[in-house]
């Protein structure tokens, strides 16, 4: 069971490269020490693409008991396990929702592929996708499939379940969408701290608009863009009148998403201290 979902987020030089394991650790640690004491009680899974799956990372996740979830570039020894395996070998894959996945299949590549360079337990799982219509094929792709690698070190037995747990890490690629929609789309200064300061402050940002969306919304507004929250909800101008000690906020009456905004402050009077 996944406990917790954190962002972690370091500012690096230009020259900086994609695939330093030194970073990566930096990163994780970051995003272990933002996790409420009573996440560290159960357990943790880190997931990355292909870009985190590092060596390094994959022994610090062990150390720390953590488990991992890292995508895994196929090169030639994989491809050829991959076209090797039989038709039987391929189970259904689910969506996550836990529904089949309609022309997905999962497999295990483990003991076709050599991972000795891995922590002992070290699994590779691969998917098989038609991809959707109209997308481009690669020179990888065989028989009109697409495949995927990623390795972990989880124990389950059900591999549809692992794969549809480890795509979900795509999370991440709309929680940087976000960031770049409030802040981080251009960093605004010449030298690199007064960018270290904007980067903390976008991601403070983030996390106060991630948080008002879950804790106060529902719907379409507890998961929408920030430029649609900004628009519908955070940019409406009202007025807060004082009577009787008590403060009243008005909105303007023919507003669509009105009820939404008072709902919302309903709520937050109501959170606990």
């Amino acid at each position: 069971m996944l406990r917790a979902e954190v962002l972690a987020a370091i500012l690096r030089p230009g020259n900086a490269g994609a695939n330093n394991a030194d970073d990566h650790l930096q990163v994780f640690e970051a995003a272990l020490e933002q996790l409420p004491p009573q996440a560290l009680e159960g357990p943790i899974l880190a997931r990355s693409d292909s870009a985190g799956a590092s060596h390094a990372l994959a022994d610090a996740c062990r150390e720390t008991r953590v488990r991992y979830s890292f995508g895994y570039a196929i090169d030639e020894r994989v491809r050829e396990a991959v076209l090797a395996l039989p038709e039987r070998a391929w189970r259904p894959a689910i969506n996550g929702d836990g529904e089949p996945r309609d022309g997905a299949w999962v497999s295990e590549l483990t003991g076709h592929v050599s991972l000795d360079a891995w922590p002992q337990g070290s699994r590779l799982i691969v998917r098989r996708e038609r991809p959707h219509p109209g997308a481009q094929l690669s020179f990888s792709d065989v028989d009109g499939h697409r495949f995927q690698c990623f390795i972990t070190d989880q124990s389950d037995t059900d591999l549809a379940v692992l794969e549809a747990r480890h795509r979900a890490h795509a999370i991440v690629e709309d929680r940087v969408r976000e960031l770049k929609s409030m802040g981080l789309g251009n960093l605004p200064f010449s030298a690199f701290a007064p960018n270290q300061a904007w980067l903390e402050a976008a991601l403070v940002a983030h996390d106060l608009t991630a948080f008002t969306q879950q804790l106060l919304f529902d719907g379409e507004h507890a998961v929408c863009e920030p430029k649609r929250l900004r628009y519908r909800l955070l940019h409406v101008a009202g007025k807060l009148a004082r009577h009787a000690r008590r403060l009243t906020l008005h909105l303007p009456a023919d507003w669509p998403w009105a009820a939404a905004i008072a709902q919302a402050f309903k709520r937050l009077a109501a959170l606990p201290a």
